[in-house]
């Protein structure tokens, strides 16, 4: 389980926005000056980010705006997911491209050029697809661990 901590600013009945602030470990690399990584945490560090929590087994009505909260995703959840947004469009690019080169030889690379195009695209409407079939899942969505001053004294619920 990954864990961060972020704000609350807005409680629904089914979920807490909560807002995270982005922060760079770079700091502690040797490397940082020579590494693009680096360049682009010191480009983002600090900007604020909102994600939409469910409460798990928390209840939504103990939770206020202002309150700091710990929340966890599932490392499988993130390596699914890049999985599917990275991996899933270039497939789609590679077999477009060997579609187009077969089914359309007379046309060559530029039949290879428009397959690899649209096999991209219908790997980018897949994983929009995933996207949306899951939204509401909750096997996939962050999860409320409960008010970081209750965590750290050891009470998981509020």
């Amino acid at each position: 389980m990954l864990t961060e901590n972020g704000r609350v600013v807005a409680v629904e009945a089914d979920g807490l926005w909560v807002e995270t602030v982005r922060k760079s470990t770079c700091g502690a690399c040797s490397a940082q000056k020579g590494c693009g990584h680096g360049i682009l945490n010191r480009m983002t560090d600090g900007k604020r980010g909102y994600i939409r929590v469910l409460p798990g087994d928390q209840s939504i009505q103990d939770y206020r705006v202002d309150d700091e909260v710990r929340f966890s995703i599932p490392e499988e959840v993130i390596l699914r997911g890049s999985l599917v947004a990275y991996l899933v469009p270039i497939v789609g690019l590679l077999l477009g491209a060997s579609a187009a080169s077969a089914g359309l030889p007379h046309m060559g690379d530029a039949g290879a050029l428009l397959g690899a195009v649209g096999g991209f695209f219908v790997g980018l409407g897949f994983v929009r697809w995933h996207a949306v079939r899951h939204q509401d899942d909750p096997a996939f969505q962050p999860l409320l661990q409960g008010r970081v001053a209750a965590i750290a004294s050891g009470f998981s619920k509020v």
